[in-house]
């Protein structure tokens, strides 16, 4: 709901009659379910500014900065080892994200 309030808010702001399209950037470490998001937005949307919007997920990597190496790396879950070093001190740099990327209006 936070989305579509969020999508309200933007069309109200900038004047827009509707949203065709919606792209949402998704981390692995955001809680969110993509699925599950995918069947909430469709039913979020009814009766709102988006209503009938394209939904388009776009999944971001995990990310961590390793103290061991001195190096930003791509990581799948939460307390995975460095891949480059194999030492298990990182701190999550990217992945918690859920936010609207981009939106398309209409016409």
């Amino acid at each position: 709901m936070d989305i579509v309030e969020s999508l309200e808010t933007t069309a109200k702001e900038n004047n827009y009659q509707g949203i065709d399209k919606v792209w949402l950037e998704v981390g692995p470490f955001s809680g969110v379910e993509v699925r599950a998001l995918e069947f909430s937005f469709e039913v979020a949307t009814r009766g709102s500014i988006a209503h009938e919007s394209e939904l388009e997920v776009v999944q971001t990597p995990g990310q961590a900065w390793c103290f061991g190496c001195d190096k930003t790396v791509v990581i799948k879950q939460r307390y995975d080892v460095c891949p480059l070093c194999r030492s298990s001190q990182l701190t999550v740099t990217g992945g918690e994200e859920l936010k609207i990327k981009q939106i398309s209006i209409k016409e």
